[in-house]
């Protein structure tokens, strides 16, 4: 079994589990605080209810992707590999978005989490349903992104699934070390690494979208004489060839093939092909260029004031569970 496919999964899961773990932490810790643990419950509901949601979806885009393939299967060559593409497109914008986005709000997590909780005390008779609404949305949308990562590939198995099931044990321990045991943590440094991982395993996604569609296309353009002209590139004397990438500007396959270790570690976290189309070197670098400038813009580029505020946001996490 090919277990490299549950790295990207795990190290998603892992950073978006932290973060969800982060959320449930400090509204742990303020309801302690404010002497409403009575409210524990529908923090843990939140957590159980949102995992369940995630799972659910997760089995919906998999039914979604199976009716669709067994419509006619003449055309399943083409209808898969286009849907990998399609929701490796989807996971490549939320992904990148939540990088950016996110990681500039995470500046202000815990004053955002802890006006949610004060204005959910305020309504005594809602309070319970505004804490497990808190918790619920945090968890969906950290799950969301991952299935979509998963259903971005299908067609290796269940083994990303045990990715993102470890990823998450492995958030959920990280969870339990910062506010149960009170053990101290780097945590924004943990996010910048985890971070700088995650771009190079979305630019991995781009060359695999690109490569899905050119199957697809390839696929498509065989089965009929129609669509011969889909394939505006094809090398009539080489054993491989593209459709829509254009011609092959790297193959290491003789040296460090991408199926075997360690050229499959670095596929799985560093976007590593042994063939590359000058279609997909474009198409990785200009992700490289431009997301991953700036998301190190948004990790480095922080203002005097955003890093005092920074400062001040940061030291209650710890000091809530006095």
């Amino acid at each position: 079994m090919n277990f490299s496919t549950a790295i990207p999964t795990f190290v998603i899961t892992l950073r978006e589990g932290v973060e969800a773990a982060l959320v449930v932490g400090i509204v742990l810790a303020l309801l302690k605080k404010a002497k409403q643990s009575r409210l524990n419950p529908w923090v843990y509901a939140g957590v159980a209810v949102g995992l369940v949601v995630s799972a659910l979806i997760g089995v919906l885009f998999s039914w979604l992707i199976k009716i669709l393939g067994a419509i006619n299967p003449q055309y399943t060559p083409v209808v898969e590999p286009m849907l990998e593409g399609v929701f490796s497109v989807l996971a490549i914008v939320m992904l990148s978005w939540m990088l950016i986005w996110m990681t500039k709000q995470a500046r202000f997590m815990k004053a955002q989490v802890e006006g949610a909780v004060t204005e959910a005390l305020t309504q005594n008779s809602n309070a319970g349903w505004g804490v497990f609404s808190l918790i619920l949305v945090a968890v969906v949308r950290e799950g969301f992104e991952t299935v979509l990562f998963v259903a971005a590939n299908f067609q290796q198995g269940l083994i990303p699934t045990l990715g993102a099931l470890s990823g998450l044990a492995a958030a959920s321990a990280i969870g339990v070390l910062l506010f149960k045991w009170g053990v101290k943590i780097n945590i924004r440094q943990f996010f910048q690494v985890m971070g700088i991982l995650l771009v190079l395993i979305v630019a991995g996604l781009v060359v695999s979208a690109l490569q899905h569609f050119d199957t697809a296309m390839s696929s498509l353009a065989l089965s009929n004489r129609a669509s011969e002209n889909l394939c505006f590139y094809y090398e009539r004397f080489t054993k491989v060839h593209s459709c829509i990438l254009g011609p092959m500007v790297w193959n290491t396959a003789n040296i460090l093939p991408d199926d075997n270790f360690p050229g499959i570690i670095f596929k799985s976290l560093f976007g590593y092909r042994d063939k590359i189309y000058i279609v997909q070197a474009v198409g990785y670098f200009v992700f490289l260029l431009s997301i991953g400038g700036l998301y190190l813009r948004s990790i480095t580029g922080a203002s005097p004031q955003e890093k005092k505020n920074i400062r001040v946001n940061q030291k209650p996490i710890s000091s809530l569970k006095d």
